[in-house]
C-alpha cells in the first residue's frame, strides 16, 4: 500500500510538472512563472505580481489569442477584470520566456504559447482571483484603519476646543459632586446603621 502511495504521489506530481514545463530543443523551459523567482530582481519579481504593469491596449488586441471562444461583450467588469488579468499573466510569463529563453525563434515561441494556454489557463485565473481577493482585503483594512485614525483625531480635535472645555466643565463639576454625595450618603447610612456600631465596638 505505502508503495501503490508513492507511485500515486509521484505520479500526481509528474503531472502537475508537466504542466509548469515544455522541453523544446532538449531544453527546459518554465511555463510557470513563479519558477523563475531565483533569476529575478525584486523589481522583476513585483511587476510580475502586481495587475495592471501592461497597458490595457496591449491587452485588448491579445484578446483572441488567449480566449478565441470568449464574447467579450456579455461579460461584466468583473469577469472582464479576471479575463484581463489572466491575459496579462500570459504576457509576462512570454516576456520572461523571452528574456531567459534568446534563443527561441518565432515558431518555437508560438508552440511554448499554445501549451501555455491550454495548461496554465485555469491555474493564471485562479492566481488573479486569489490576488484580487487580497488586494481588496487590503484595501478594507487601510480604509478601516484610516476611518478610525480620522474618528480619534475628529474627537481629540474637538475635545480641545475652548467651547468644548467650557461646556464640559459643569459637567464634569456635577458628575463630581454626584459622587462625592452619594459617597457621603453611604458613609453616613454606614454609621447609622447598628451593625456596623457593634463592628465597631467588637474591634475596639
Amino acid at each position: 500500500m505505502v508503495v501503490a502511495f508513492l507511485e500515486t504521489k509521484d505520479n500526481k506530481l509528474s503531472n502537475k510538472l508537466q504542466k509548469d514545463i515544455i522541453k523544446i530543443g532538449g531544453k527546459t523551459i518554465f511555463l510557470n512563472p513563479f519558477l523563475y523567482w531565483r533569476r529575478i530582481d525584486e523589481n522583476t519579481n513585483k511587476w510580475l505580481r502586481e495587475p495592471n504593469q501592461i497597458a490595457e491596449a496591449q491587452i485588448k488586441s491579445s484578446r483572441n489569442r488567449f480566449y478565441p471562444e470568449v464574447d467579450w461583450e456579455t461579460l461584466d467588469d468583473k469577469q472582464k477584470a479576471l479575463k484581463y488579468g489572466t491575459i496579462e499573466m500570459f504576457l509576462k510569463t512570454l516576456q520572461l520566456i523571452s528574456t531567459f529563453h534568446t534563443d527561441l525563434n518565432s515558431r518555437q515561441l508560438e508552440e511554448v504559447e499554445r501549451k501555455m494556454s491550454i495548461s496554465k489557463k485555469y491555474s493564471f485565473e485562479k492566481w488573479v482571483q486569489q490576488s484580487f481577493a487580497k488586494k481588496a482585503n487590503a484595501q478594507l483594512r487601510e480604509r478601516r484603519k484610516f476611518a478610525r485614525i480620522k474618528f480619534i483625531s475628529r474627537w481629540k480635535e474637538w475635545l480641545f476646543l475652548e467651547e468644548t472645555q467650557k461646556a464640559l466643565l459643569p459637567v464634569i463639576m456635577m458628575v463630581f459632586l454626584s459622587s462625592f454625595i452619594g459617597w457621603s450618603a453611604g458613609i453616613s447610612q454606614n454609621s447609622c446603621n447598628p451593625y456596623f456600631e457593634d463592628s465597631i465596638k467588637s474591634k475596639l
